[in-house]
C-alpha cells in the first residue's frame, strides 16, 4: 500500500483474517503482507482467495496460509485459528472482519434468519476472538480487532439484525477488553462508514446513492477499503499498546 506507515513491531507477527478473500478482508491481507507480517486468512470464497495470494508478490505470497472456512460453523472456525497458529505463529493478532449486511424488514425476520444473521455478524466474532486470546495469553499478548459499523449508530431502515449485531459487537468488545487485559490481550473495534467495495459499488452504492452520501459527509473522498486497512494496522502494533477497549469511527466524517 503505497504510502502508507511501516510497522516494525508487525513485522513477522502472525496475523488471523476471517472474510479475508474479498473487500475489507482483501486490504487487510495485503496491508499486513506488505508490513511484512504472517498471513493466515479465512473465507468461503476459495476461488478469489486464490487470487489475491496471487496478486501478492513472491515473499508475501509464500507467508500466506489460507483456508476455506465458513466463520458461522463455530468448531470449524476454531480449529482455523489453532491450525493458523500451528502454522505460521505464535499467533499475535487476530482480526475479526467476515460479515454479511443483509437487507430484511422487520416484518419478514424469521427465528432462524435472525439466528443466522447473529452466527455470522456477532457469534463468529466472539468465538474466533475467545480462540485467539486463550492462544495468545499463553505467549506474550496480542491484538484482536473487531468489526462493526456506524449503522450500529445511525440505525438504517431494514437491517434490524445488522444492526442489532454491530451493536453488540461494540459491547462485546468493550467486555473482552477487560476480560483479556491481565493477560496483555487489547481489544478494539472499528466502525467504518460506507466502504466503497467491490460488491457494494455493484449492490447498493449506487450513483444516486453516492451522491447522498456525499452530501452527508465532511471528507468528499470515497472511504476505501485500504483507507480502513491503514487504521486496522495501527491498532495491530505496538504502538497502540496502551489502548483497549476502544472503538474507533472512520467514516469521512458522516457521524
Amino acid at each position: 500500500m503505497e504510502g502508507s506507515a511501516n510497522y516494525p513491531s508487525l513485522r513477522k507477527k502472525c496475523v488471523f483474517i476471517t472474510g479475508g478473500a474479498t473487500g475489507i478482508g482483501a486490504a487487510l491481507v495485503q496491508a499486513f503482507a506488505q508490513q511484512g507480517s504472517k498471513v493466515a486468512f479465512v473465507d468461503t470464497d476459495a476461488d478469489s482467495a486464490t487470487d489475491l495470494i496471487a496478486t501478492l508478490d513472491v515473499e508475501h505470497a509464500a507467508a500466506c496460509w489460507f483456508q476455506k472456512v465458513d466463520v458461522t460453523d463455530s468448531r470449524a472456525l476454531q480449529t482455523a485459528v489453532a491450525d493458523a497458529d500451528a502454522a505460521l505463529g505464535p499467533l499475535n493478532i487476530c482480526i475479526n472482519n467476515a460479515a454479511n449486511d443483509m437487507r430484511q424488514k422487520p416484518a419478514e425476520v424469521t427465528p432462524q434468519s435472525w439466528r443466522d444473521c447473529m452466527a455470522i455478524n456477532l457469534d463468529a466474532a466472539f468465538f474466533a476472538a475467545q480462540a485467539a486470546a486463550r492462544l495468545m495469553a499463553e505467549r506474550e499478548g496480542g491484538s484482536i480487532i473487531n468489526f462493526s459499523s456506524i449503522n450500529a449508530l445511525l440505525g438504517p431502515r431494514n437491517m434490524p439484525g445488522y444492526v442489532t449485531a454491530k451493536a453488540g459487537i461494540v459491547g462485546m468488545t468493550k467486555a473482552l477488553a477487560r476480560d483479556y487485559g491481565a493477560d496483555d490481550v487489547r481489544v478494539n473495534a472499528i466502525l467504518p462508514g460506507w466502504v466503497a467495495t467491490e460488491r457494494q459499488l455493484q449492490t447498493w452504492l449506487t450513483p444516486d446513492e453516492e451522491a447522498h452520501w456525499m452530501q452527508q459527509v465532511a471528507l468528499q473522498t470515497r472511504l476505501l477499503p485500504e483507507d480502513v486497512a491503514n487504521l486496522a494496522l495501527f491498532l495491530a502494533a505496538a504502538e497502540s499498546k496502551m489502548i483497549t477497549g476502544q472503538s474507533f469511527i472512520i467514516d469521512a466524517g458522516r457521524t
